[in-house]
Formats: structure tokens, sequence, C-alpha cells
């Protein structure tokens, strides 16, 4: 008997489509929504408390994204709205 092909196209092509997580624009809007949500967090005093207080290692890593985040709004929201015009537009 022969192989069903159809089956074996379906999940090579879905296996090609796997390699496309990680792409350069996934990657951005990962850290721009990491730098806003951190932003977000700083403001609130129990959770600043929770997850902002430790400047080394993992959570020193949320710490400066939250720095980063109300330092630079302005530059992070620009940045915000290029990718959502290049995501729906362009892409």
């Amino acid at each position: 008997q022969k192989p069903n092909r159809g089956v074996v196209s379906r999940q090579r092509q879905h296996c090609g489509n796997m390699a496309n997580v990680y792409t350069l624009d996934g990657i951005v809007v990962f850290v721009l929504l990491a730098i806003c949500t951190c932003a977000y967090v700083k403001r609130i005093p129990r959770l600043r408390d929770l997850l902002l207080s430790e400047k080394k290692g993992f959570f020193g890593t949320l710490y400066k994204a939250s720095v980063i985040g109300t330092r630079l709004h302005w530059l992070v929201s620009l940045c915000c709205a290029g990718m959502a015009v290049y995501l729906l537009l362009l892409r």
C-alpha cells in the first residue's frame, strides 16, 4: 500500500510554520510587551514591592525593563505603534 501523501505533506507544512515562531518581529513584540508590562507593574505598589524589589537576576531584568519603560515612555510608545502598523499592514 502507498502511504498517505496528504498527511505527510500537512505535517511537513505544519513543521515548516513552527520555524517562524522565532522571528525578529516576534522577539521585538515580546520585548516591547515585557517593557510595557513592567512599566505598568511599577505603578502598582503591591506588585512593585513583590516583583521589582530585586536588582539582580531575573527580577533585576524586570526592574531594568520597568526603568526603560518609565524613562523612555515616548520612545517605547512610538515603537509599539510602529510595530502595530508593521504587523497589521505590512506583514
